[in-house]
């Protein structure tokens, strides 16, 4: 069984050096960059594993599995923060295209409106006192809650209308508390890892039956 799991992780070893060879050619320079470095790391990790393998059943003896084991979870660590780097590169994207949409809505709102109404006399005290107006009724404090309010409107919409990205999002949160806590960077209980990784092996297998919801590319 043992055996069979680790010939399995050699197989995810070439699969990631093959995903890194696909990721060179991509257009986008920051996916290229992520998502080549990502799979590098994520075949360097599969091969510690295997050297730390090798060592558990005498074949190195002499190994440092201590030392090897912090060497793989660094990789793995690495990987990890590409990836959540790449999730909220697509998210930054998407939300801009929300803005531009709305945006553009707004501007036709405006537009229909301002026709059915005609604006004041430039010499009237009323578009004279405008400027003031604004001036003073113009708070900071307003304005900035109705912009959070509107940025988490458009992130809701993009991870509402994007499961593959709301789930490779999720995943990669889950995943990155395991090094973490191996490394000794950010300490948590045996429990909470394990619900970590439970959960993450809940989303993998909901891109396997259903393949549509893997993030691509």
């Amino acid at each position: 069984m043992s055996l069979t799991r680790k010939l399995m992780r050699l197989g995810n070893s070439a699969e990631a050096l093959e995903a890194a060879k696909r990721a060179v050619h991509l257009s986008d320079s920051v996916l290229r960059l992520c998502l080549t470095v990502a799979h590098l790391n994520r075949a360097m990790y599969f091969a510690c594993d295997n050297v730390l393998w090798a060592g558990k059943i005498g074949l190195l003896p002499q190994l440092d599995q201590n030392n090897w084991s912090q060497r793989s979870f660094r990789y793995y660590l690495f990987a990890l923060i590409l990836n959540l780097t790449r999730d909220a590169y697509e998210i930054q994207l998407l939300m801009e295209r929300e803005a531009r949409l709305y945006a553009s809505r707004s501007t036709g709102a405006s537009s229909s409106s301002s026709l059915s109404s005609s604006p004041p006399e430039t010499g009237s005290p009323l578009y004279q006192a405008a400027p003031v107006l604004v001036s003073l009724s113009g708070a900071a404090v307003p304005d900035l809650h109705a912009r959070l309010r509107r940025q988490l409107h458009f992130l809701v919409t993009v991870l509402r209308s994007n499961p593959p990205l709301l789930l490779d999002l999720l995943k990669n949160t889950c995943d990155v508390f395991i090094p973490l806590d191996r490394l000794g960077i950010y300490p948590t209980s045996q429990g909470f890892v394990g619900a970590c990784g439970l959960a993450s092996s809940i989303l993998s297998i909901l891109t396997i039956i259903h393949p549509w919801l893997k993030l691509k590319p």
